[in-house]
């Protein structure tokens, strides 16, 4: 596949997820819920996570940000489903490594890949980050018995 083919494609991708958003209902009685604010775009977001028997089997996200910050918070939001609290938390912090690595680090992120070209423009990496940052804080209020919070990113 060309790179312009490529290019197309992932734009494809990033487009669906910030039109045709994945799990935007709320979550009924969720076991954790996190809010996450970027003030330097006012990219904001409420994660709700439900955990039953240790996998996130409900995950809401209601927000509203720019095309990156939105696909993102979609796309983590399908990788998540059914996932130890663990395995999101890995997934998470691989997702921000990818984000601000110098060198792009080995593994699959699956359809996240389509985020790479974010790298480009830094300043956007917040954005891309956002709803990874706000899943991390979630897990931490979960781990810590917390049943909400609240994220603001700093520069």
């Amino acid at each position: 596949m060309s790179l312009d083919a490529l290019d197309a494609l992932y734009k494809e991708v990033i487009l669906d997820h910030y039109q045709n958003p994945r799990n935007r209902q709320p979550v009924a009685d969720p076991t954790v819920a996190t809010e996450g604010y970027n003030p330097v775009c006012g990219d904001q977001l409420t994660l709700q996570l439900k955990l039953v028997d240790g996998k996130i089997t409900g995950v809401g996200l209601q927000g509203k940000g720019c095309a990156i910050s939105q696909a993102s918070a979609s796309m983590m939001t399908e990788a998540i489903q059914n996932q130890t609290p663990e395995d999101a938390e890995r997934l998470a912090d691989a997702f921000r490594q990818f984000m601000t690595a110098d060198e792009l680090p080995e593994g699959d992120l699956g359809d996240l890949q389509v985020l790479e070209g974010v790298r480009q423009f830094p300043v956007r990496i917040k954005c891309a980050t956002l709803a990874w940052h706000t899943l991390q804080e979630a897990l931490k209020e979960y781990r810590s018995g917390q049943r909400a919070g609240k994220l603001v990113i700093r520069e």
